[in-house]
């Protein structure tokens, strides 16, 4: 089990109402042995950045570093919805209503009114997608709601391209690297003769995932440094990779081995969301730092994490799409020869061994590198986690759990 003191440092204790009665006990037992993490290491990441230097973890010039915690958020009534038995997971406290509904707000505006997003029919789907709670959720240092909005633009826009391109709206593999290449240059800019620039130019505008794309990336840009600017465009070819081999194993039919699978969903999950953590926080993790290979290993545990939590949440909401959808659940049952209870109660374990390992990581680089921005980011990211779970958890018009207890 893991250590409780290095739990109660990053996670402190949270009280959420009583799972319902379907939902099974999880024991001691259920839970992959690991080894337990440096203690005083996360309570330094949980303290935060202090001492010398400490100042100079803002860009200067940037949205600048989080100001000292004015109070606790208002409170709010605990939301419905009951986690996976047996996920090894943490409770976190309800996100401030009242930058949930700001950010919901102007979320919403922004996808009417600048970047004409989606067609009125689909309202409700933007509206049940709550991003609004999903950010706040997962960056509750940030320091201002313009710091919130950074993070939800860019999460709206890759929610877009990957409905309106790949599955939901519209969404065919066939072609689909063409589109994500064009759609590409609307985070990373095509440079070229001064003949071809303005028809790429005007292209950025012929479609609702290019507006959202080009428009949430200019307010990233505008905002922090070259180094964070560069990193999310590297992590998001990631994705766009993960989406091109998923989208070629739908056209031959072919379905991965289990580690293939697995490899895939490190590069199409979550990475780019934890990654800009600092971001949203005020702040800079400086790029030699965030390029340490055991940095590196913390972030992608964390993204493979997260992303096996989407598979059991997502699970039944994708067996009734049209189509075949690769889950984790899906691929072990056929390639292991699994029931689809077995293979659901599998990927459980798969993704708590993932969690256990993020969090073993994280605590082995925070004692090998103290420093105070690398201290914040392990928090930052930790927090991402804990959030991210929380909405998958709480979004009952997206989710339900499957009847395997």
């Amino acid at each position: 089990m893991p250590d409780s003191g290095f739990l109660a440092a990053l996670h402190p204790p949270v009280t959420l109402p009583d799972p319902a009665p379907s939902a099974a006990p999880v024991s001691p037992e259920e839970k992959p042995p690991h080894t337990p993490p440096d203690d005083s290491a996360l309570q330094r990441i949980l303290r935060g950045p202090t001492g010398p230097g400490t100042a100079s973890i803002a860009r200067p010039g940037g949205l600048g570093p989080a100001p000292a915690d004015t109070g606790a958020p208002a409170p709010a009534a605990p939301a419905e919805g009951r986690a996976v038995p047996g996920l090894y997971h943490h409770p976190v406290p309800e996100p401030d209503p009242v930058r949930v509904e700001e950010v919901s707000r102007r979320i919403k505006l922004w996808a009417e009114e600048e970047v004409q997003l989606y067609p009125e029919e689909w309202e409700g789907q933007f509206d049940g997608f709550s991003v609004g709670r999903y950010m706040v959720g997962c960056h509750p240092d940030a320091p201002t709601v313009d710091h919130l909005m950074l993070a939800t633009r860019l999460m709206v826009a890759e929610n877009a391209v990957d409905d309106c391109y790949c599955e939901d709206h519209g969404g065919s593999p066939v072609g689909l690297g063409g589109r994500l290449l064009l759609a590409h240059t609307a985070i990373d800019p095509f440079h070229t003769t001064a003949e071809y620039a303005p028809p790429w130019r005007e292209s950025l505008a012929s479609d609702a995932p290019r507006r959202a794309y080009r428009s949430a990336m200019d307010y990233f840009v505008r905002a922090v440094g070259p180094s964070q600017t560069d990193r999310y465009r590297h992590d998001m070819a990631r994705l766009h990779m993960g989406y091109l081999a998923e989208a070629a194993w739908a056209q031959t039919g072919h379905v991965p081995e289990v580690w293939e699978y697995l490899a895939m969903r490190q590069f199409n999950n979550f990475r780019p969301c934890p990654t800009i953590t600092d971001t949203v926080g005020g702040y800079e993790l400086p790029a030699d730092l965030h390029a340490r290979p055991d940095m590196q290993r913390v972030i992608a545990l964390a993204g493979n994490a997260t992303t096996i939590v989407n598979d059991l949440y997502s699970y039944t909401k994708e067996l009734k799409s049209p189509g075949r959808h690769l889950n984790l659940p899906v691929v072990l049952a056929e390639r292991e020869q699994l029931s689809d209870r077995d293979a659901y109660l599998k990927a459980i374990e798969i993704h708590n061994e993932l969690q256990h390992s993020f969090e073993a990581a994280a605590a082995e680089l925070a004692k090998a590198c103290p420093l105070p921005p690398v201290l914040r980011f392990l928090k930052g990211v930790a927090t991402w986690v804990d959030g991210n779970h929380d909405w998958h958890r709480t979004n009952t018009y997206r989710y339900s759990l499957p009847d395997f207890w």
